[in-house]
């Protein structure tokens, strides 16, 4: 009689754990990564551009709305969201929005063959040990950080980025300060 107590009591624990475990996880975006910080101010950046022709300081660029995109010449999906970034650079340029490429974990000759062969425009910079891809959590690439003119983190976009996603962050960014 105790082992068939002690046997239903396991059965029934083991089932609520189950439950509570696919409960909770099933409630939840897999594709969701956690992201500490939005609403932090930006960490600093301070890097050469990929020419080697000037150094980009992020604290130079106050006042406006950026994205900072992490990428690689090895990414698929990297050039997959090109013509996007393309696209919003052409329009959203001339309104006080700054992109930033970054090459996250990539070769900076491949990085440049990229740009070369790409193009885009917007400021693309060497990042060699991968510095600023870790101060700014990337998990991977492509990401891209959303940052407004006060200097702090509006969020991100994991994954290649689309150009609805693009405007739609410029748009609400230059927005909170009309």
């Amino acid at each position: 009689m105790r082992r068939r107590l002690v046997g239903a009591v396991a059965v029934v624990v083991g089932a609520a754990t189950l439950a509570g475990v696919l409960g909770f996880g099933l409630t939840r975006d897999p594709t969701e990564v956690p992201f500490r910080l939005a609403g932090r101010r930006a960490p600093a950046l301070s890097l050469p551009t990929l020419d080697g022709e000037r150094t980009v300081r992020l604290e130079d660029l106050r006042g406006r709305v950026i994205a900072v995109n992490f990428w690689a010449s090895w990414c698929a999906e990297c050039r997959i969201e090109h013509p996007a970034l393309e696209a919003a650079w052409v329009r959203y340029r001339d309104r006080g929005v700054v992109i930033l490429g970054i090459p996250f974990q990539d070769d900076p000759s491949a990085s440049r063959a990229y740009v070369e062969e790409l193009g885009g425009g917007w400021p693309v910079l060497s990042d060699p040990r991968s510095s600023a891809g870790l101060a700014y959590g990337v998990y991977g690439v492509p990401e891209t950080v959303f940052i407004g003119r006060d200097g702090r983190i509006a969020g991100r976009v994991v994954g290649p980025v689309r150009y609805s996603q693009l405007a739609g962050w410029f748009e609400r960014l230059l927005g909170d300060a009309e």
